[in-house]
């Protein structure tokens, strides 16, 4: 470990940190090997313009913090080069398990070190894509639901005995209802011609302002889910009887 802090501090130096302490540093190589040390002793204050003054002996010796290298409990500090399902989206840092990110992000190219020099990058990604809102790219949150809509086929209920049209309002209602999605009215479309009969339908639902997504709809008659209850309610009741019949004969 002497040999160690030696080569350490014969490498790097006295830091310079705010105030003119140097009470610790790290030494800037590959993330897979880093190790972390600090000086046993603190670095008194220097005056300004000065650099601080080191003891010959005492202030070369460190003690150890952590190293990073074997430490299993520490996670893998990457950013996302690709929108990738339940971590993120490109250029977001995220902290995952050194086996993830070994074995499946890094090799597959879906993220790179976070390094001070990647982060400047995709700082600049970013600075670019605000000032160019046409090349808005879809969140992860998006993806998620464009993806979800696709699997999805709504079931509207419509009342023949009334005649009106059904509206943005009733299928945004029955949207979240149905399917748990809320859908502001400004991103749902409807066919031209209006919906005032039963039938087989569709709507476009477009999310973010960038991924439009079809889905079927089916409009059928109300009568048809009041009779789906009933046939539930009196199915409940026969059964409850039956038990209740059992327990009489026993």
């Amino acid at each position: 470990m002497e040999f160690l802090c030696k080569a350490l501090l014969d490498a790097v130096g006295p830091q310079e940190g705010a105030a003119g302490r140097t009470e610790g540093f790290f030494v800037p190589c590959d993330p897979e090997s880093t190790v972390i040390v600090e000086r046993w002793w603190k670095v008194p204050l220097s005056r300004e313009g000065k650099p601080p003054r080191l003891h010959p002996r005492r202030h070369k010796v460190f003690k150890f913090v952590e190293d990073t290298k074997h430490s299993s409990n520490v996670n893998l500090e990457l950013i996302l080069t690709q929108n990738v399902a339940k971590l993120g989206s490109r250029g977001d840092v995220v902290f995952v398990k050194k086996s993830l990110g070994r074995n499946k992000l890094l090799p597959e190219g879906l993220a790179v070190y976070a390094s001070p020099e990647n982060k400047a990058l995709f700082e600049q990604e970013k600075e670019r894509l605000l000032e160019k809102p046409e090349e808005r790219v879809q969140t992860q949150t998006g993806e998620l639901t464009v993806a979800f809509l696709k699997k999805c086929h709504l079931t509207v209920y419509m009342r023949t005995d009334l005649t009106y049209q059904l509206n943005k309002d009733i299928v945004c209602r029955q949207m979240l209802q149905k399917l748990g999605v809320f859908v502001p009215p400004h991103a749902l479309t409807l066919p031209e011609e209006p919906i005032t009969t039963l039938g087989e339908y569709w709507c476009d639902i477009t999310v973010n302002g960038i991924d439009t997504v079809r889905i079927p709809m089916s409009v059928v008659s109300f009568e048809t889910q009041l009779g789906r209850k009933n046939k539930h309610s009196l199915k409940k009741q026969s059964l409850h009887a039956e038990t209740k019949d059992e327990e009489s004969k026993s």
